[in-house]
């Protein structure tokens, strides 16, 4: 790659080396094409500066600086590699625009809001097919597990060792893999779904373990369409900064769940956490403290915990 290269031939080639170093860049990588495009179009043939990332950056959806820093995130570490090549590169200044992310407070679910929503997915249509006992299984998997949507439609058969009752991810955040054990009750439930799902014709020719019916493989989107569908038949109410409940906030249940757990039997959380988070696939443990939320019933715990402490304290 040379400095005078396309804006579309430098990020192609950023692309190729990140993707051999197993990062996806999905979503990423379509952005960064559309800068590409953006600088090409213009016969733009210099390094990024900041002028350029600033005006594609606002070119979208002008007005909003939310939207403007989350495009510059993405730029920055393509500009870092560029500047390997082009020492004229400007890596653009991460406050430029502002906070790109902001943490809204999830949807926090219920036991009881748990089972209305596997008994309503059951009713899904039609009865007779598999899409509501997929539908079914997948919420479950993901309230008891914490899994990614991503992570569970991605599962193959040859990924669920229901003997030993373990997962192995392959498709998770970032290219890495990891092995996730179940309960004896969660290995139970797949192991109904399989027997179920087998009794189709159609799913001998896929290797998916969540199909719908006529063989398909399971996509998160049309699994995340059925839980908004079941979710305003529900008539459920945000608990929280969102619109709406989401399926996301499955995950964010499940570590608050875990915490209430391990605070009612007595686990020192903190030597805990690190378990936690390799359990839900993040990079690092700071990722973990983003899915906590601090309910009610867990500060209720919290004070109950430091009430000693906090006696303790006041009688120096």
């Amino acid at each position: 790659m040379t400095a005078r290269d396309t804006m579309h031939a430098k990020v192609q080639a950023y692309l190729v080396t990140r993707r051999r170093a197993g990062f996806a860049l999905s979503i990423a990588g379509k952005q960064l094409l559309s800068f590409a495009r953006f600088a090409d179009r213009s016969g733009y043939r210099g390094p990024v500066t900041v002028a350029l990332a600033s005006r594609w950056a606002g070119a979208n959806r002008p007005g909003l600086a939310r939207t403007a820093a989350r495009r510059l995130e993405v730029l920055r570490p393509f500009a870092r590699y560029c500047q390997t090549f082009d020492p004229d590169t400007v890596v653009p200044p991460r406050s430029l625009f502002g906070p790109g992310h902001r943490r809204l407070t999830p949807h926090i679910y219920t036991e009881r809001e748990i089972a209305a929503l596997l008994a309503a997915a059951r009713r899904l249509v039609p009865t007779t097919g598999l899409r509501p006992h997929t539908c079914a299984t997948i919420f479950g998997l993901l309230a008891a597990t914490g899994l990614r949507i991503s992570e569970a439609c991605a599962l193959q058969r040859t990924d669920a060792d229901l003997r030993r009752g373990v997962l192995l991810i392959q498709q998770a955040k970032f290219g890495k893999r990891r092995l996730v054990p179940l309960h004896p009750s969660t290995t139970a439930a797949l192991r109904r779904y399989a027997r179920r799902r087998d009794q189709d014709p159609a799913s001998a020719g896929t290797g998916a373990f969540f199909i719908f019916d006529q063989g398909r493989p399971v996509h998160p989107r049309p699994v995340q369409y059925a839980f908004r569908r079941l979710s305003e038949a529900l008539r459920w109410r945000a608990r929280g900064g969102h619109p709406a409940p989401r399926l996301h906030d499955l995950r964010h249940s499940f570590v608050c769940w875990r915490l209430r757990r391990w605070s009612d039997a007595g686990v020192d959380i903190d030597r805990h956490l690190l378990a936690l988070s390799t359990y839900l696939g993040h990079a690092k443990v700071t990722d973990t403290y983003w899915y906590l939320t601090a309910t009610p019933d867990l500060l209720a715990r919290a004070a109950r915990r430091l009430g000693p402490l906090a006696l303790k304290g006041g009688s120096r």
